[in-house]
């Protein structure tokens, strides 16, 4: 027996659910008309899906080609109805998608709502995909009928919003779905014409303020007076322009349109960052309209798929989300493409074979990188906002696409020890550069602090010489990919030499000469003491006032790439570790005398492995036997002060 044969059912929603319409029952939104919005943006992408797919079968239409969006506001019973003649849903895909909105990121709204102190505004409905639930701030019941095409039975499902939810089999003739918005006593007093949802000229506003560019005409009877002694009768309206905004010179727009538009088809609830408005005639023809989120969706950099650009042929929709236009480090961008020469029944596999849709992608990266350097140039500000949200996705494009990696290498910004506040470029890097620097110089860590008291840091502090902070994990791997910029090698404080010499004195470099001579059997001592440990043991000339610190040599991965790798269960690769001495700090001079009476004795050992321990904790790593290290400073404590 199938499920849709079984009569009407109670059924209790997910716990994240129960949650969230708790939340929008006690209005924790200040903006409450943003309901209609949503709920015809939801109707609009009903339509959409079925539009497309009656290109390839016909019958899903069932006689009614006509695609449109109604409301319907019924005073007599207090309701506000919105109907389209969509895809609709089945009784399966009714407790899928209205059931239970695991697919919503709850769980994570939930926790966004916490971190606001339990308020928040508009933005986050959007942001978390939980529209359909926006309708239970301004319903006492809701109740969903709906029919797919090809069902012989429509599918009732009614809900107080009180955490159960009812669902049966009930008759519908036609396909498409019906929200009937039971509305609190507030939200239908003739009192607040503002939030009266069911004053025909309020809705008639709020479908022009948020909806006007809807594709689908959005209908409404109305009551119109008559003149004096004459009844009143009755009109159907149509709400919005469906007027599609890309067709208008960029010279006839308003921002303020712009900016609608994209909440209207995005499903946003705040401008966007930046609108690029391209049309291109030639060979390759089309208009493009794209936008920079504000902020990006809470999950960007986890989920699997990101957004992809919308595709319309003549201002006729075509495909949504196609991904393949842009690389995904850009899939942050939001937008259409129109081209005349786009099939309307064309698929996903034939478009990737696409040579015309190869030859926009590469024109919408153009533009996006043009977009981007003229905000860096012209307004740091804005970069800098754009920077915090997509940065990171920025960094991954660099060793993901070589042939843009010179573009993409421009735009990067990093902390510094320049300035605590703001972020540098390569070239502003550069151009602080002293005479004689050939080298940039770069350190990783999990954040300032931790990178300022890095041992390796002294040498450069004392020089003066700017050091570039990495503490993403991908800023590593993106250092790595370019190598150089502008002939300038990027030099890790913590690998190999630091290529110091050039800016030194002649006298600091024979004094480094020196050092190194003198120390030769004490070092070769205690290299052999921490063999299968190290791969090798020097004098330092990096270090001021620290004893020690641990450094990997210019081949193979850095220490910190070791961890980052470890971390993500790949402990295969091992840095090159080398441990360096300071030859002017006191303990080197304890080691010394102690390898010049007794170097086979256990304190000299001791010493060897406590150095290493401790080279080891200030780059944030364990030492491989916590429990012998702490024996060993334990026993050098209750030695008996000279």
């Amino acid at each position: 027996m199938t499920e849709q044969s079984i009569g009407k059912q109670t059924r209790e929603f997910q716990t994240e659910t129960k949650q969230l319409l708790d939340l929008m029952i006690h209005s924790i939104y200040t903006n409450r008309e943003i309901f209609l919005r949503e709920l015809i943006s939801n109707a609009s992408d009903a339509i959409d899906k079925i539009r497309v797919q009656s290109l390839t079968n016909h019958d899903l239409l069932e006689g009614d080609p006509d695609f449109a969006i109604t409301l319907v506001a019924d005073e007599k019973t207090n309701s506000l109805t919105i109907t389209d003649n969509g895809i609709g849903m089945t009784y399966d895909e009714v407790v899928e998608n209205i059931g239970t909105i695991a697919k919503s990121g709850t769980k994570s709204f939930l926790e966004k709502l916490k971190e606001a102190g339990g308020a928040a505004d508009s933005e986050l409905i959007g942001q978390f995909g939980v529209g359909f639930y926006s309708a239970f701030m301004v319903a006492e019941k809701v109740t969903l009928i709906t029919r797919a095409p090809g069902q012989t039975k429509g599918i009732c499902w009614e809900s107080t919003g009180d955490g159960t939810y009812t669902i049966e089999e009930c008759d519908r003739e036609k396909r498409g779905t019906s929200l009937i918005l039971s509305l609190h006593p507030e939200f239908r007093s003739s009192e607040n014409p503002e939030e009266n949802f069911l004053n025909q000229y309020t809705l008639q506003r709020l479908v022009k303020k948020y909806s006007d560019y809807i594709r689908y005409p959005i209908k409404m009877t109305f009551t119109v007076k008559g003149k004096e002694g004459e009844a009143a009768t009755q009109e159907v309206r149509t709400l919005n322009s469906m007027t599609p905004l890309w067709v208008k010179s960029k010279n006839e727009i308003k921002p303020e349109e712009y900016n609608q538009f994209y909440k209207d088809v995005f499903h946003a609830w705040d401008d966007p960052l930046e609108v690029m408005h391209t049309k291109a005639e030639g060979a390759v023809e089309y208009t493009t309209l794209l936008f920079i989120p504000a902020h990006a969706p809470f999950d960007f950099y986890q989920r699997e798929t990101n957004t992809g650009i919308r595709l319309y042929s003549k201002n006729v929709f075509v495909m949504d989300n196609y991904q393949d236009l842009l690389p995904e480090y850009l899939r942050f961008v939001r937008g259409l493409v129109d081209s005349p020469d786009f099939s309307l029944n064309i698929s996903r596999e034939l478009l990737q074979h696409s040579n015309q849709l190869k030859k926009i992608g590469k024109n919408l990266e153009k533009t996006i990188f043009k977009t981007l350097e003229k905000m860096l140039e012209k307004d740091r500000d804005k970069y800098k906002k754009f920077w915090q949200e997509y940065g990171k996705a920025i960094k991954n494009g660099t060793y993901a696409d070589f042939a843009n990696r010179d573009k993409l290498q421009t735009l990067l910004m990093f902390p510094s020890s320049h300035s605590v506040d703001e972020l540098t470029t390569f070239d502003e890097y550069i151009a602080r550069m002293p005479a004689g620097q050939t080298v940039i110089y770069y350190a990783t860590g999990k954040d300032r602090s931790s990178v300022e008291r890095l041992p390796q840091m002294e040498i450069l502090k004392e020089k003066g010489l700017e050091v570039l902070y990495l503490f993403d994990r991908v800023d590593e791997f993106a250092i790595d990919s370019l190598r150089e910029y502008k002939e300038k090698k990027f030099q890790s404080i913590s690998r190999g030499d630091l290529k110091l010499q050039e800016l030194d004195a002649p006298k600091d470099k024979k004094d480094d000469e020196v050092a190194d001579k003198e120390n030769e059997s004490l070092i070769a001592a205690v290299k052999e003491q921490l063999t299968g440990k190290v791969a090798d043991v020097k004098i330092s000339h990096r270090l001021k006032t620290s004893p020690v610190c641990l450094v990997s040599g210019d081949e193979g991965i850095s220490l910190s790439m070791e961890q980052i790798l470890s971390e993500m269960d790949n402990s295969m690769y091992k840095a090159s570790r080398i441990l360096e001495l300071n030859p002017d700090h006191e303990l080197f001079g304890v080691l010394r005398e102690l390898h010049a009476v007794a170097p086979d004795s256990d304190n000299f050992k001791d010493y060897c492995e406590l150095l290493y321990g401790q080279a080891l904790l200030m780059e944030g790593l364990t030492p491989e036997d916590p429990i012998g290290f702490a024996a060993k400073v334990a026993r050098l404590m209750t030695k008996p002060a000279k």
